[in-house]
């Protein structure tokens, strides 16, 4: 049956229950990086760190707070992209699910660039890096909560958050259903993939957002393969 795109689904995601981990969970965030991978899922994250860069006056040293980072697969993009501008980049990846981050911890050993923290978002210290980023992370968020979670995003950025999230939209429903269902038997990537669009956004749904008290400086973007790059300055830039 086709869904209703209208407004935001409030169905919970299975990644939403901590009590799933294990094997399912493990090759749940293998088949993420896989998908990741194909549709590009990192680039948003790298335009938006590179637009507050460039308006911080492209500094040589750069601290990234990835909240929400499950594998924190899509940071090897920003690695890469600081060896080419020599920025010596320091990663801490956030996540409040244990297995999660003990599996982002094996997938990033031996990169000393890299470190992993489990914590939950709201606990985030204010001005913990000068750039916070989340991707596909939002969306997990019911409207009434959305605004908190972007204040907490904001007061511990110096330079600016980075979200990266899903458009709500047919096409991308229908061909993300269709590719789970043929390409995997997780339970929680069949079940989770087609609801995280239809938990996904709307222009209408980030100009509620924006609306929200101390969230006026929100921007949105749209990005291809039904993406949108939400930025907002750091607690340090709203002084």
């Amino acid at each position: 049956m086709w869904p209703d795109l209208s407004r935001r689904s409030a169905a919970l995601e299975l990644m939403d229950d901590l009590s799933i981990g294990g094997d399912e969970l493990a090759e749940a965030l293998r088949q993420l990086r896989v998908i990741n991978r194909a549709l590009g899922s990192a680039w948003p994250t790298l335009d938006g760190v590179r637009r507050l860069w460039r308006a911080a006056g492209r500094p040589s040293q750069l601290t990234i707070l990835d909240v929400g980072a499950g594998s924190g697969d899509i940071n090897r993009l920003l690695l890469a992209w600081a060896d080419r501008q020599r920025i010596a980049m320091r990663i801490t990846l956030v996540d409040i699910h244990p297995e999660t981050c003990a599996g982002a911890a094996v997938y990033y050993q031996g990169e000393p660039r890299i470190e992993v923290v489990c914590s939950d978002l709201m606990r985030l210290g204010i001005g913990a890096a000068d750039i916070v980023t989340t991707a596909l992370f939002t969306h997990h968020f019911s409207a009434e909560q959305l605004p908190e979670v972007y204040r907490a995003l904001a007061r511990a950025a110096r330079l600016g958050v980075v979200v990266n999230d899903l458009q709500r939209h047919p096409i991308a429903w229908a061909g993300i259903w269709a590719a789970t269902r043929l390409l995997s038997r997780n339970r929680m990537i069949r079940n989770d993939a087609p609801l995280s669009v239809r938990r996904g956004f709307r222009p209408a749904d980030l100009d509620r957002l924006r609306a929200a008290p101390g969230l006026a400086g929100l921007t949105y973007r749209w990005r291809p393969f039904f993406r949108y790059l939400i930025m907002l300055p750091g607690a340090s830039q709203m002084r």
